[in-house]
């Protein structure tokens, strides 16, 4: 083996020949996209580490083989390949793969090494030829064979001239045994990183009574492998499985582009499916995803969807505390802000990715009030995110009552909560309180009829008017048994 040594740079690969119950070769690319929520993937500058993402590629290969035993090199490979789970189905039985190497792109030499095997022109800083022939080596130097045998190293060149097509990426090279000079088809299959989609949403708020929503749902599709990806099948696998994996070399950042393809709600949707117990988005036709790109697709068809706008502030969590807790200055904060939350019915499985609101303006111009997350959201479920902080309103939480009775296991403890609108315009703001002392309370007394009482919350609704202020005033009594121990 002149070629090159199968050392212990040599990485393991899982070969399988199309003698085993191999799946046919597609005609074009087939990429399977998992979800990412890694910013660097969707954004350009080099700030951040494009190993993330993940993709499983299935791609067909021709392979011009000789008689007998031979080296091939398959390039233009993306950068982040995981090794251990590469495979190549050979049909037929064209040919025996007797070992194989990946080479990882590493700049100049990862568009040379594409070009291994292929006939080469190799010239000086004078334009001068130093050698012409085949190319055998592209890193360390070049190797390069002629027509009469003759081989040479060249270390000192300007410029490589070739009739092939250079690749970027990173390349693998194989020696194989075949009975018979032929073309044979192939599928290449690998996972690799540097690939990822979410989901990104906007909705237009709609003028008018009640709160109506226009929906836009799309997948943001991120290509930082180190190739580009042409005539793909694309599908997008929603839902999070499990992926563990050692992170690989970073390539040299490309600049970033965004894709656009037209008006999304105008192409053809997706088709839904599911894969063992995720949803998958098949895509209707072939796709291009240059190096360094961010497309976008429709996953639904826009549509118009009832909302419900919540002006809201709320003080604590749903947490039980391990005993009761007996502390005055227990949980007295609470900030001064009311914060906007936005609310809709999921018409279908929503995959996880942020929902951009707008709306319009006095002169009708759509303009952009905040964004919030959707996680992954079955079909019929609600969905929630905050918008921001209210402008002209703000809250004031006091205690106006803590008494503590050790002896008969009870605590009294109340608030009032003064709210201020400094707005035109009358408004109803949502008070979410959480009794947190200990799981066993009582709501005593109220200014405001609760709109909502469960173990873990009390919900007040209260009316703020114009340019004034209103005030909620509450009582809780806590208790607890005998084996119950308070807070020291």
């Amino acid at each position: 083996m002149s070629k090159f040594p199968f050392t212990t740079l040599a990485l393991a690969c899982a070969t399988t020949l199309a003698s085993t119950a191999a799946a046919a070769t597609p005609e074009r690319t087939e990429l399977t996209l998992y979800r990412s929520d890694d910013a660097a993937l969707f954004t350009g500058g080099d700030g951040g580490n494009v190993d993330s993402g993940y993709a499983m590629a299935r791609e067909p290969r021709r392979l011009e083989l000789k008689q007998g035993v031979q080296d091939l090199s398959l390039g233009g490979l993306p950068a982040f390949l995981d090794t251990e789970a590469m495979s190549l189905d050979v049909e037929g039985d064209a040919a025996r793969v007797l070992s194989q190497r990946l080479l990882l792109a590493q700049g100049r030499d990862a568009a040379l090494g594409s070009l291994v095997g292929q006939p080469v022109e190799v010239l000086g800083s004078n334009g001068q030829p130093l050698a012409s022939g085949t190319l055998l080596r592209a890193g360390n130097g070049l190797l390069v064979s002629d027509a009469s045998g003759r081989t040479s190293l060249i270390r000192d060149y300007a410029a490589v001239r070739a009739s092939g097509q250079f690749n970027t990426g990173s390349s693998l090279e194989l020696r194989v045994d075949a009975p018979k000079a032929g073309n044979a088809r192939a599928t290449l299959s690998y996972p690799t990183a540097g690939l990822g989609w979410r989901a990104a949403y906007i909705g237009t708020l709609l003028p008018g009574a009640g709160c109506k929503l226009r929906f836009e749902t799309r997948a943001s599709i991120a290509n930082r492998s180190g190739r580009d990806w042409n005539d793909v099948h694309l599908t997008l696998i929603a839902g999070e499985p499990q992926i563990t994996r050692t992170p690989g070399p970073m390539p040299a950042s490309a600049p970033m582009t965004m894709a656009f393809r037209g008006k999304a709600q105008a192409a053809p949707m997706p088709e839904q499916g599911s894969v063992a117990d995720y949803r998958s988005y098949t895509l209707p036709g072939a796709v291009n995803l240059p190096d360094g790109s961010v497309s976008q697709v429709p996953l639904y068809e826009t549509r118009q969807l009832d909302c419900e706008r919540t002006l809201l502030y709320e003080t604590g969590s749903r947490w039980t505390p391990p005993q009761p807790m007996t502390n005055r200055d227990f949980n007295n904060g609470g900030s001064n802000t009311v914060t906007s939350t936005l609310k809709l019915r999921a018409f279908d499985s929503l995959p996880a990715g942020n929902l951009r609101v707008m709306t319009a303006d006095r002169n009708g111009t759509p303009q952009f009030i905040g964004e919030g997350r959707i996680e992954d959201t079955p079909k019929g479920s609600d969905a929630t995110i905050t918008l921001g902080n209210a402008f002209d309103l703000r809250a004031e939480r006091e205690r106006t009552q803590f008494k503590l009775d050790k002896a008969g296991r009870s605590m009294d403890e109340a608030f009032r909560i003064t709210l201020t609108n400094a707005s035109d315009t009358a408004r109803t703001v949502t008070v979410r309180e959480h009794p947190s002392r200990w799981r066993e309370w009582t709501l005593t007394s109220s200014s405001v009829k609760p709109s909502e009482q469960k173990p873990d919350l009390l919900e007040f609704r209260v009316e703020v008017p114009a340019g004034g202020k209103a005030t909620l005033d509450y009582a809780v009594r806590y208790r607890w048994a005998e084996t119950d121990q308070p807070q020291q």
